[in-house]
């Protein structure tokens, strides 16, 4: 046998996925708003795209059509959910095979209340409407901190600093004071008059704390209530008889004495939020229509691109003699090429979305139609096999995005549910079995609630065969107490 060097030629097949093909399968994993800042990106690297006014034109531009080509970045969401859908992969390099001086604008309005079928009115719109920046509750107690004098507001605003947004003090008092370089006895000092600012009850160590100064705020502390107050744990069990023992008062005066303990606010900080609330955008609408259910992209929240032929024959007739003509060339090439590549991934991406949403209102219309309880179980492998498509594409469809219907706004993932077998031998979502035990739940005798065992006979009767443990999960995941914790709760609310 030889040993030496030699050369071989062999043949072997990889799958290689292209930079702009990863490129398009997270654009596919991005939710409008992501989207629209990916695309903010694009339009600062790249001249040759540019946004499209309300009339279709380039911003500040002329009005002639055949200087700009307006591209929407969704495929017709007004054809029938039947319509067939044939979207072109992207696995090669399509950067150079699409001409968008022949693309054309398919999706004429925004949303679902732009088609005229909505309930929506632009009358309807207030800037009342739109929320604020709120104050923080550091930034309401720093105000209130103002009017102390110099070395009071200095202790105070260090006390303010350790103050959570619930409203507590949760850096022990004798470390704030050892940080800062004076005595526990004139932090205390400080602390109390902290105590005075608004929301009531800000500033407290323990919940007993908390309740106490809403208490002295509202002139109900006296020594009844003191020993209510100190005794919260008892309050918490339901233990009635013992309460009546410990503050020395009848079954009424309890009662008026729990109903007060009720009012107070355990959280007093949380008035001030701090921050807006996030509004959740939906990507999909879904409505019915005389022909059924149907989805269209909500392209209020995406903007709309224009290819600036303008622009670009304007570069390209400049003087060919030009020192950097080669690189003004090469730039440009690039940033056609991108340009094609974005608008064909926007397309395929808004093409697939649509495609997805489609095979789910298919499934799920009886969740559109009746509610949670008509819930069909659903997987990701399920939709991706009718469809025609990976089951990693339809995960990436479904990730972060949201649908709109006239039953609310649900994320897509909320749809795809495990099977839980029913008693016709049927199958059911898991979803509709975690709604039907709330509302088993729901109405039960306050009193007399529904043990574990009790719920699995009840979902029986309904058609539903889970077992003990099933129910309790499912119960423990809704946050919903054990039936002995129900129980104490309506004994205390009764009392």
């Amino acid at each position: 046998m030889k040993l030496g060097p030699s050369l071989d030629l062999r043949t072997s097949q990889t799958l290689v996925l292209s930079p702009q093909l990863q490129a398009a399968i997270r654009l596919l994993t991005l939710s409008n708003l992501e989207l629209q800042a990916e695309i903010n990106v694009e339009l600062e690297r790249n001249p040759l795209l540019d946004l499209a006014d309300e009339d279709g034109g380039i911003p500040g531009g002329p009005d002639d059509t055949s200087a700009a080509t307006s591209i929407d970045n969704a495929p017709d969401s007004t054809a029938p959910a039947d319509a067939e859908i044939n979207p072109e992969n992207l696995i090669g390099d399509h950067s150079s095979d699409l001409d968008v001086d022949f693309a054309e604008e398919r999706f004429h309005h925004d949303c679902a209340v732009d088609s005229g079928n909505g309930n929506g009115s632009s009358d309807d719109f207030s800037l009342d409407h739109v929320a604020g920046e709120l104050p923080t509750l550091i930034e309401i107690l720093e105000r209130q901190a103002a009017g102390l004098p110099a070395f009071e507001q200095a202790v105070a605003l260090a006390i303010i600093s350790c103050i959570n947004e619930a409203g507590y003090l949760i850096d022990p008092l004798n470390e704030i004071a050892e940080r800062i370089g004076i005595e526990s006895e004139e932090a205390e000092r400080i602390l109390t008059i902290v105590q005075t600012f608004e929301p009531t009850g800000v500033g407290a160590r323990t919940l007993a704390e908390c309740i106490a100064l809403q208490a002295k705020e509202a002139d109900r502390y006296d020594p009844c209530m003191a020993a209510l107050i100190d005794n919260l744990d008892l309050v918490a069990r339901g233990d009635l008889a013992r309460l009546r023992r410990l503050c020395d008062v009848d079954a009424e005066d309890l009662a008026d004495m729990l109903r007060e303990l009720r009012s107070y606010n355990p959280k007093p900080g949380l008035v001030y939020g701090g921050t807006s609330s996030q509004c959740i955008v939906p990507d999909v609408f879904v409505r019915r229509t005389r022909k059924g259910w149907i989805a269209e992209l909500n392209n209020a929240t995406l903007p709309r691109l224009i290819f600036n032929r303008e622009y670009r024959v304007e570069i390209a007739d400049r003087n060919t003699s030009h020192t950097n003509e080669k690189a003004e060339k090469q730039f440009l090439d690039q940033c056609v090429q991108q340009a094609n590549w974005l608008i064909r991934a926007l397309d395929q991406r808004a093409t697939t979305i649509l495609k997805v949403v489609t095979a789910l209102i298919e499934r799920q219309q009886g969740f559109f139609e009746h509610g949670v309880q008509q819930l069909k179980p659903m997987t990701l492998r399920s939709v991706a096999d009718e469809i025609g498509m990976h089951e990693s594409t339809v995960s990436r469809v479904t990730s972060h995005k949201y649908l709109s219907c006239d039953r609310g706004l649900f994320e897509l993932k909320y749809f795809f549910t495990a099977a839980i077998p029913s008693g016709d031998g049927d199958e059911a979502s898991a979803e509709a079995v975690r709604a039907q035990l709330k509302a088993l739940i729901d109405a039960e005798p306050p009193l007399k609630p529904f043990s574990d065992d009790k719920l699995v006979e009840l979902l029986k009767q309904e058609g539903f065969a889970l077992a003990r443990r099933t129910v309790a999960k499912y119960r423990e995941a809704m946050q919903i107490p054990s039936s002995f914790d129900r129980r104490r709760r309506a004994l205390v609310q009764s009392a």
